[in-house]
């Protein structure tokens, strides 16, 4: 298994772009250094607004410490969950239902922008993802890794992130190594735990990385081949809030399982069922008239670090344990179950 790199003494500062700057300046700096990053490019009080309907509904969900301002984010910890727990689809699914949520990804500022780095009509991808992530939970940080590994599609595809919110460097945003999409190809990825499930081992990187203490309105931009992490959520007890959306040329390829609601596998979750309450049907199914390229989901690098963790598992690594518990816990119709009970069993005999 990968170790988690977590490079809290030696974080360069981010180049700062402007939107207003060339877009072939840009275009070259993207090409560059393997990201974009823009301050305030986004409406803080329209990220305001929507940090208040989402911890509003982190409130319903007994996510929030009772008796704290809401807006503050201040986490219950006995309700730590993660992506990939059983638990956390019950208050993740319901943000997912915002329509103020799907809204943001489609933002005019970040679209324009777009537009004008692509030279030609961008396609959201109607999965939008929004990542809420527990204090005091740092094993569950999300990996170094490169994007393709899970969105596919096209090298061209590009990540959005932001913060819901101020996330200053301890609160836990994202870092990328620039230049690291120069290899212009997949890199050999590991099993771990975290978002996605996958790591790049850190010997196989070069370069310093680059973050910032993020502040609202921030939007950092990279290609799916940059390699980035999360930084670990070392406050004492407050969630970290953000979008982590894809956008691409709407010619290129795009994996048919960026067409569905995120982590809507593990709990049936529907399109109709996440526009149930909207008030209007403008983005509902915007992309089913498109003439998109949609190619099957390659399974290679899943299965690569579900064999991984399959072996660590029989060695007793805690980690890969973790990841066969959760597995029978969540998924006991995949096929993969039998499998874990059967090193869960020999372990326990």
């Amino acid at each position: 298994m990968i170790e988690k790199q977590y490079p809290m003494t030696a974080i360069a500062p981010f180049i700062e772009s402007s939107a207003t700057e060339d877009p072939a300046v840009l275009r070259q700096r993207l090409d560059d250094e393997g990201y974009l990053f823009f301050r305030r490019l986004q409406d803080p009080n329209a990220i305001r607004a929507l940090r208040r309907d989402i911890v509003t509904v982190l409130q319903a969900g007994g996510w929030l410490a009772p008796g704290t301002n809401p807006e503050d984010g201040i986490a219950a910890l006995k309700a730590r969950c993660t992506e990939g727990d059983v638990e956390y689809p019950a208050v993740y699914h319901q943000v997912y239902r915002l329509e103020s949520f799907h809204r943001a990804g489609h933002c005019p500022e970040v679209l324009q922008l777009l537009a004008k780095l692509i030279d030609g009509p961008v396609l959201p991808h109607p999965q939008k993802i929004a990542r809420l992530w527990f204090p005091q939970y740092t094993e569950h940080t999300t990996p170094i890794h490169q994007d393709f590994v899970h969105f596919q599609g096209s090298f061209q595809t590009l990540s959005v992130w932001a913060p819901i919110g101020d996330c200053p460097i301890d609160l836990g945003g994202l870092a990328v190594i620039p230049g690291s999409h120069k290899v212009n190809k997949v890199l050999t990825h590991h099993f771990s735990l975290g978002a996605g499930g996958l790591a790049i081992d850190p010997a196989d990187l070069q370069g310093q990385w680059h973050s910032t203490d993020y502040q609202i309105g921030d939007t950092l931009i990279f290609p799916s081949l940059t390699a980035h992490q999360a930084l670990p959520n070392n406050t004492a007890d407050r969630l970290r809030l953000s979008l982590d959306n894809r956008y691409q040329p709407q010619h290129v390829p795009i994996g048919e399982h960026m067409l569905e609601p995120h982590l809507g596998l593990n709990s049936a979750l529907t399109w109709d069922e996440v526009y149930a309450n909207w008030e209007s049907t403008e983005l509902q199914y915007y992309w089913k008239d498109l003439p998109l390229d949609i190619v099957p989901r390659d399974p290679q690098w899943g299965e690569a670090g579900f064999k991984e963790a399959l072996d660590l598992a029989r060695q007793g690594d805690d980690h890969a344990l973790y990841l066969m518990h959760r597995l029978v816990k969540r998924d006991p119709a995949d096929p993969r179950v039998a499998e874990a009970k059967a090193i869960l069993a020999a372990l326990a005999a």
